[in-house]
């Protein structure tokens, strides 16, 4: 699923992953964003273009951004890299290989760096995927979204199921032992009896981490105005409840791991390392349109139009706005997303006053067994994963305050 709004920042990890009171330690990332797709899914308003006329010269403008930023992150060592989207696997051989010199020579990237590379099923043939092999891509993220067909011609995808369950095994033959997919629940008109299906099909293809996101209606997009005119009847948030609950109770029993509300891996070695790094706000540099980037005090973004990236590249400027983070956003962005981890919000990190605060906050939670606090630690309970956002929220500081 492509990754470029800010919920769907690009982080990453290093080290070994901690229990939840213990201290993780993480390096820097880079990200990659390619905003091009085949065909424009209804429900998407993620940057991207269907018109692929541009995407030599913007991969060039890439390739010349990351010369121009190469000192962002200064000499720290790169343990990920990450092509989100839009839709990586669009791109060539001759495109992809003249990206990775790239990175190479303008990056100290580390030996055992996790690339993870977001891929559509109708992409992967045996010859990209030898050419992503070759490139030492060692991790793919696969957008199937839905086993059925009905499902997957209405959200738009230009694959089919059929397509999706050859990719995974062509990918698995090949040599990829590092393979996550992704799937939505809460469609319109969705069936218990078909998102049981669509789990079942996912635990049965032998892959090493997946991804299950609830469908939001977003705004301007054709899936606002389906629903907005009547064609689609949306999910109910209490049909999309009941899939999630069963979501979490089917990854449980088959002994995955739910590090995070929307993520699940086999085992904590497949745990997603962007997404870690990402939930404990590690520094990152994101290339590309739309791309933003965090150096720890700072955020900033690129702006959201290709031929404009393009033009201003060539004349030497990336062209981006930059925030300055205030003390109560960086807490509040800590609050945010490492609560939905299953290592927890770890209170030592505030201050005193801070950490008054946020319990005094989350003691409702907590006697509603919606949160529980253990060894100086805030974490969600199964039952608080169900109205996550709305506990974040209430556990947030207003600024100044």
């Amino acid at each position: 699923m492509a990754l470029n709004s800010y919920a769907a920042f690009v982080f990453f990890y290093t080290g070994i992953f901690a229990k939840a009171n213990q201290v993780t330690y993480f390096m820097a990332g880079l990200y990659i964003h390619i905003p091009f797709c085949r065909q424009a899914c209804h429900y998407c308003d993620f940057h991207f273009s269907i018109n692929l006329d541009t995407k030599s010269k913007l991969v060039d403008a890439l390739i010349r951004e990351m010369e121009l930023h190469k000192n962002y992150l200064g000499e720290e060592k790169i343990e990920t890299i990450y092509f989100g989207g839009g839709t990586p696997s669009l791109l060539d051989e001759n495109e992809l290989e003249a990206i990775f010199d790239q990175i190479y020579k303008q990056f100290n990237i580390s030996k055992t760096a996790e690339i993870t590379l977001e891929a559509n099923p109708d992409d992967l043939t045996p010859a990209k995927i030898t050419t992503l092999l070759k490139l030492s891509v060692n991790r793919l993220s696969i957008g199937i979204q839905s086993f059925f067909d009905k499902d997957l011609q209405w959200m738009n995808r230009a694959h089919n199921s059929s397509q999706a369950l050859q990719a995974v095994s062509a990918a698995q033959e090949a040599g990829f032992n590092n393979i996550s997919i992704d799937l939505i629940y809460g469609l319109p008109e969705g069936t218990a009896m078909a998102w049981d299906e669509n789990i079942d099909k996912a635990l049965s293809l032998g892959v090493q981490h997946i991804s299950c996101y609830c469908l939001t209606v977003e705004p301007r997009t054709a899936l606002a105005h389906f629903i907005a005119t009547k064609k689609i009847k949306p999910a109910d948030e209490e049909t999309a409840a009941i899939q999630f609950e069963k979501l979490m109770q089917r990854m449980l029993e088959s002994g995955w791991h739910q590090y995070e509300i929307s993520n699940f891996a086999c085992d904590e070695k497949h745990i997603s390392r962007h997404n870690a790094a990402y939930w404990q706000g590690e520094k990152y540099l994101g290339t590309g349109p739309a791309a933003h980037s965090y150096n720890g005090t700072t955020r900033q973004w690129n702006v959201s139009n290709n031929q404009q990236y393009i033009r201003s590249i060539a004349s030497g400027v990336v062209p981006f706005e930059m925030e300055l983070l205030t003390a109560t956003q960086r807490i509040n962005e800590k609050i945010m997303t490492q609560l939905r981890t299953s290592w927890g919000l770890n209170l030592t990190q505030f201050e005193s006053s801070v950490t008054e605060k946020i319990i005094k906050s989350s003691t409702p939670f907590i006697k509603d067994e919606y949160v529980k606090l253990q060894h100086h630690v805030l974490m969600l309970t199964q039952r608080g994963k169900l109205i996550a956002d709305r506990i974040i929220l209430e556990l947030m500081l207003e600024e100044g305050a």
